[in-house]
């Protein structure tokens, strides 16, 4: 997967590229969402924590979160229609090695990503300023406060509940992941990131690279797969069965509950 990263500096509605007046016009952010999707790119809104400078800068990072391809590039526009033109190939921009930190803020799509997502961005601010930024809808709005870490793409979850949510950025920048927060990665479908999580359980390896997926097999008709892991001793084995959770409430302002697909744990050895 690859992110386009738009600093859209001040308040958003719903949806950041469509209802955020004097930054993007809904043409505009329709224009971009859609050239952003022809190439399979993802896009989000950022903007610095804190009080807001009156002088606006239209920044974009560009990151590459495919594994083995990471990267991370930075550029400016001169306005908004700028970043229509952005060059989505790769070829544009600065590269950058510091880590790009986004964690969700956005309060008019979920009241729980501002309170929770402010908090965690704050605490994460004071040790690393010049890479924390808040940032629009990420999804599993239930885990706020949620965050991403590009280039790799990292998702975590709960992070204000962290003992010190600086620490996380701490562990990426010497290549290890939280698994306390780990959500999983971006590149990979639900089922790796699950078995991912339930291997590091088991055999403790936390460097952020470890556990790559060998191969995913759907076993039965009844929801079964199985997730073959790479292991420092040999390939792992994670079987997992489809199920949905009880009713529950995914948001802050959700009115009603309603079940979440989940992966359930069968069983997991290392394989001969």
């Amino acid at each position: 997967m690859r992110w386009l990263m738009l600093e859209l500096a001040g308040p958003w509605g719903h949806s950041a590229l469509l209802e955020s007046p004097g930054l993007l016009s809904p043409e505009l952010g329709r224009h971009i969402a859609r050239r952003a999707q022809s190439e399979d790119i993802r896009v989000a809104a950022i903007r610095r924590p804190g009080k807001r400078s009156g002088q606006r800068r239209w920044r974009w990072a560009l990151a590459d979160a495919r594994p083995g391809q990471e990267c991370l590039r930075w550029g400016e526009a001169d306005g908004p229609d700028g970043y229509a033109e952005i060059s989505l190939d790769g070829s544009a921009g600065t590269s950058s090695d510091e880590p790009l930190v986004a964690i969700c803020a956005h309060g008019k799509h979920d009241q729980c990503c501002a309170v929770r997502g402010r908090r965690a961005t704050t605490l994460i601010a004071e040790r690393y300023p010049e890479a924390t930024w808040e940032c629009s809808h990420l999804g599993g709005d239930r885990f706020a406060a949620t965050m991403i870490m590009l280039p790799h793409g990292l998702f975590y979850g709960r992070v204000d509940m962290a003992a010190d949510p600086a620490d996380i950025i701490t562990r990426y920048t010497e290549g290890r992941v939280d698994p306390r927060h780990l959500r999983g990665r971006s590149s990979y479908p639900a089922a790796v990131q699950v078995a991912q999580h339930h291997a590091r359980a088991v055999f403790g390896d936390e460097r952020i690279d470890a556990l790559a997926p060998l191969d995913v097999t759907d076993v039965d008709d009844a929801g079964h797969v199985v997730v073959t892991l790479e292991g420092s001793l040999g390939p792992i084995g994670v079987r997992l069965r489809e199920t949905f959770s009880e009713p529950i409430f995914t948001m802050c302002q959700a009115r009603s509950a309603g079940p979440v697909k989940q992966w359930e744990l069968v069983s997991i050895s290392a394989l001969e």
